[in-house]
C-alpha cells in the first residue's frame, strides 16, 4: 500500500551525493529503476532527475523495513531515509557510484504497474508505443535531460534579452484569422455564432503594434500553431523566441541574434559562437549551395560549367544552353575509389527524384570514366575538368537544364544526399545570415507573384522603383540564421508608410477593401507615428534540437504530435459531443 508522505521531507535529490557526503543522515525520494534481491542483501537503485543512487538494505537492517525492500518493483515510488556510506563495489558508470544510503527507515509512496516497456535509454520499443505512454517515455534519462536542457536554453534567452533591455509582453491567443502562408487552427465563438478567432501562426501584427505603442524592445516565448503536414523539424504548435525592436535597421537585429545566440551557446554548452557571423545573400547561397539552408559544414560547392561546355555537342548540354538555362556540378573531391557505378546510379535515381530529367557524370582516375564521354572532344572534357576543379580520384556529378533556378534546388538536395551516402564528416555549429531574400516569388500554378515572407516586409530602398515594372529583382530587407543546414530563424525590417504598405497589398492582389477587412486596424495604427522597427523569429525547439544533435523535435518536446498531427497518449483531436456543436452553432459536414 501507498503510504501519506507525512512529515518526511526529502534532503536531497538522487543524483547530488557524492563521497563528501559519508556519514550524512539523508532523505531521498524517486523511482524503482531496478531492485536486487541476494537473499541476505537488497539493492534499490533509485531514480529522479538528478540520477541515480544505490540504497543498501542488509541483516542489521530492521526487518520491517528489509521485508518492504523485498517487496517494491520497478517504477515504485519510494521515500528512503538513511546514512550515506561508501560503496564496497564501486560504479565508475555513474557519478554515485562510489557511495550507497543505507536505509534505515523506507516508505512506499506509490506503486506501480508492470510498465508497458522497460524505462531505459536503449529502449527497443516502437516510438509510438513510447508516445501513448509519454509521461513513462520522459522518464527516460536521456530525453527527461534534453526537456531539461530546453528549460535552460528558455532561462538562458531571457536572461540575455532582459540584460539587454527587452521588455516581456504576452500578446493574444485568440486573434482574427490572417493566414501567412500555412492554415489556421480555427476556434469557434459561442457568442458570436458563425464567427471564429484563430490562434497565432506568430504575433506578427501584434508586436508590430507593440513598436507603435511605444515599448521600444519587445521579447516573448510565443507559442505558435500552424496547420500544415508534419516533417522531423516541424509541429502544429511551436515555440519561438519572439523579438521586435524599434529604431533600428539590418545590422542592428543581426547584431543582436548575434549575441544572444552567442550567449545561449556559452551559457548552456559552453561553446564559443564567433562573431561575426557570415552573411550570404539568397542568390549566392542559391548559386553556391542550391539552398537558402545550406549546411556550411561540408563544402561540395555547386559550380557553373556552362561556358566550358558550350559549343561541346553534347545534346544533353546543348539543348539546356539554348533555353537560356545552364550546366553545373559538383565535385565530389577524392570519392573515386569509394563510389561504384551502383552507388553513382542510386544518385542519378534520387537526382530523378527531385525532378532532374538525367544525372551525367565523370569518375576520374588512371582510365576516366563517364556517362557521356564518347559525345566529347579531349579539348572540351579538359576545359570541363578545369573549370569543374576536377583532378584524378574526383567524381563530378553533372546536371543541365533549361530553367538554371529549377536546376540550383536539384544540385542542392543531390549535394545533401550525396554527402549522406558518403558519410561525409559534419561537426560544429555553422551559422550563417541568408539576406537580401527575393520580396516576390511567381507562383507557377497561379501564375501570380506571391509574397515570399508575410507582406509586411520592407523592400530595399534601392528595389522600391522595381515593384511594379520588375518584380523578380525586388529584393527584401529580410534575412534568415540558418544553423547546420535548418532555417533557426526568419526576420524582417518591416514597412511603415502607410502608403507603401497599401501599394504592397494591391500588388499581391488585395483589393484596398479587403486590406482594410483584413489589416485596417494596422493601417490606421500607422497613421500615428509609426517607428521604423524590424525582429526576428528564433525557433526555440528547433534551436535545442540542433545543440543537442536529437534527429526530431519529439525529442525536445515534452508532448509532441505524430506525423497525422494526432497526440497518441491522449487520442487528440477528437469527436465532442452534439450539445457542444449546438451550443456553437456548428454542424459537421460528413
Amino acid at each position: 500500500m501507498a503510504e501519506f508522505l507525512g512529515s518526511e521531507r526529502r534532503t536531497h535529490y538522487c543524483g547530488e551525493l557524492r563521497e563528501e557526503n559519508i556519514g550524512q543522515e539523508v532523505c531521498v525520494m524517486g523511482w524503482v529503476k531496478k531492485q536486487r534481491d541476494l537473499g541476505s542483501l537488497v539493492f534499490i537503485d533509485l531514480r529522479d532527475r538528478t540520477g541515480i543512487v544505490q540504497l543498501a538494505f542488509d541483516e542489521n537492517s530492521d526487518k520491517t523495513v528489509f521485508d518492504r525492500a523485498r517487496g517494491v518493483g520497478s517504477e515504485y515510488v519510494l521515500s528512503a531515509r538513511g546514512t550515506v556510506r561508501e560503496r564496497s563495489s564501486k560504479n565508475p558508470d555513474i557519478p554515485t557510484g562510489n557511495i550507497e544510503i543505507f536505509v534505515s527507515s523506507l516508505r512506499v509512496l506509490g506503486e506501480s504497474a508492470v510498465p508497458p516497456f522497460e524505462i531505459t535509454d536503449d529502449c527497443k520499443t516502437s516510438e509510438d508505443i513510447r508516445l501513448k505512454y509519454r509521461y513513462l517515455d520522459l522518464r527516460r534519462p536521456k530525453l527527461q535531460q534534453n526537456i531539461i536542457f530546453r528549460s535552460k536554453v528558455a532561462k538562458a534567452v531571457r536572461d540575455h534579452l532582459y540584460s539587454e533591455g527587452f521588455i516581456e509582453l504576452e500578446t493574444p491567443m485568440l486573434i482574427k484569422s490572417t493566414p501567412e502562408g500555412a492554415r489556421d487552427y480555427l476556434v469557434p465563438s459561442r457568442i458570436h455564432k458563425g464567427s471564429f478567432y484563430a490562434l497565432p501562426q506568430s504575433p506578427q501584427l501584434y508586436k508590430q503594434l507593440s513598436m507603435v505603442a511605444g515599448f521600444d524592445k519587445y521579447f516573448q516565448l510565443a507559442r505558435c500553431f500552424r496547420d500544415e503536414d508534419l516533417r522531423a523539424d516541424r509541429q502544429p504548435e511551436f515555440t519561438q523566441i519572439d523579438m521586435e525592436m524599434s529604431f533600428v535597421d539590418t545590422d542592428d537585429v543581426l547584431a543582436m541574434g548575434e549575441r544572444l545566440v552567442k550567449h545561449v551557446f556559452k551559457e548552456c554548452l559552453g561553446v564559443e559562437i564567433n562573431e561575426p557571423i557570415p552573411r550570404y545573400t539568397y542568390k549566392e547561397c542559391m548559386e553556391r549551395f542550391g539552398s537558402d539552408k545550406p549546411d556550411m559544414r561540408f563544402g561540395m560547392e555547386i559550380t557553373d560549367i556552362s561556358a566550358a561546355v558550350k559549343g561541346c555537342g553534347f545534346p544533353v548540354f546543348e539543348n539546356a544552353l539554348a533555353e537560356g538555362g545552364s550546366v553545373r556540378c559538383i565535385n565530389l573531391k577524392g570519392q573515386a575509389e569509394k563510389l561504384s557505378r551502383k552507388d553513382i546510379d542510386k544518385l542519378g535515381e534520387y537526382a530523378k527524384g527531385c525532378g532532374a530529367a538525367g544525372l551525367a557524370w565523370v569518375k576520374r582516375g588512371e582510365t576516366d570514366s563517364g556517362s557521356f564521354l564518347k559525345h566529347m572532344s579531349e579539348e572540351y572534357l579538359e576545359k570541363m575538368y578545369k573549370a569543374a576543379d576536377c583532378e584524378k580520384g574526383d567524381v563530378i556529378l553533372i546536371l543541365a537544364d533549361g530553367d538554371s533556378a529549377r536546376l540550383l534546388l536539384q544540385l542542392g538536395q543531390l549535394r545533401v544526399e550525396a554527402a549522406n551516402r558518403l558519410d561525409i564528416p559534419r561537426e560544429g555549429y555553422k551559422f550563417l545570415w541568408v539576406v537580401e531574400m527575393p520580396f516576390f516569388e511567381y507562383d507557377r500554378e497561379s501564375g501570380e507573384w506571391l509574397a515570399m515572407h508575410h507582406p509586411f516586409t520592407s523592400p530595399l530602398d534601392e528595389c522600391v522603383d522595381y515593384l511594379e515594372t520588375d518584380k523578380a529583382s525586388v529584393r527584401a530587407k529580410a534575412y534568415d540564421l540558418v544553423l547546420n543546414g535548418i532555417e533557426l530563424s526568419s526576420g524582417s525590417i518591416r514597412i511603415t508608410d502607410p502608403g507603401l504598405q497599401a501599394k504592397i497589398f494591391r500588388l499581391l492582389g488585395l483589393s484596398d477593401e479587403e486590406a482594410n477587412v483584413k489589416f485596417g486596424y494596422l493601417l490606421e495604427a500607422f497613421k500615428y507615428g509609426a517607428p521604423p522597427h524590424g525582429g526576428m523569429a528564433i525557433g526555440l525547439d528547433r534551436l535545442v534540437m540542433q545543440m543537442l544533435g536529437a534527429p526530431s523535435l519529439r525529442d525536445v518536446v515534452e508532448f509532441p504530435k505524430v506525423q497525422n498531427a494526432k497526440e497518441l497518449m491522449t487520442d487528440c483531436p477528437a469527436e465532442v459531443p452534439e450539445k457542444a456543436l449546438d451550443e456553437l452553432g456548428i454542424s459537421i459536414k460528413k
